[in-house]
């Protein structure tokens, strides 16, 4: 008995090259005044926030997972993230830390 093979419904691998064959390979060049891009860390310089601003988002964060986060002018126990790091964030600028402005708060010109 010989063992008879199926043949299996598919495309075939020179089909497929043959696609891709009649395209052209472009090379792109890189730009004579062209800078290298910062690669890494940034300088601290750089920074939005201030280590000290991570710091205190972090223990909000804390306390808020533990259940003892509320919010200062209701006193209701606050419940979402993004709540959560909002206080800490204001927090950190009542204390000075290196922090962007609130969008909401700012002037309109």
């Amino acid at each position: 008995m010989a063992a008879t093979r199926k043949k299996t419904g598919g495309r075939k691998k020179s089909a497929a090259r043959k696609k891709t064959a009649g395209r052209k390979k472009t090379t792109t060049r890189k730009k004579a005044g062209a800078r290298k891009k910062a690669s890494g860390r940034k300088k601290t310089g750089d920074r939005k926030y201030s280590p000290r601003a991570g710091k205190k988002v972090e223990t909000e964060m804390r306390e808020m997972k533990a259940g003892r986060l509320k919010s200062d002018p209701s006193g209701k126990k606050v419940t979402s993230r993004k709540q959560a790091i909002a206080i800490g964030l204001s927090e950190a600028r009542r204390s000075g830390a290196k922090v962007p402005p609130n969008p909401k708060r700012r002037k309109k010109k």
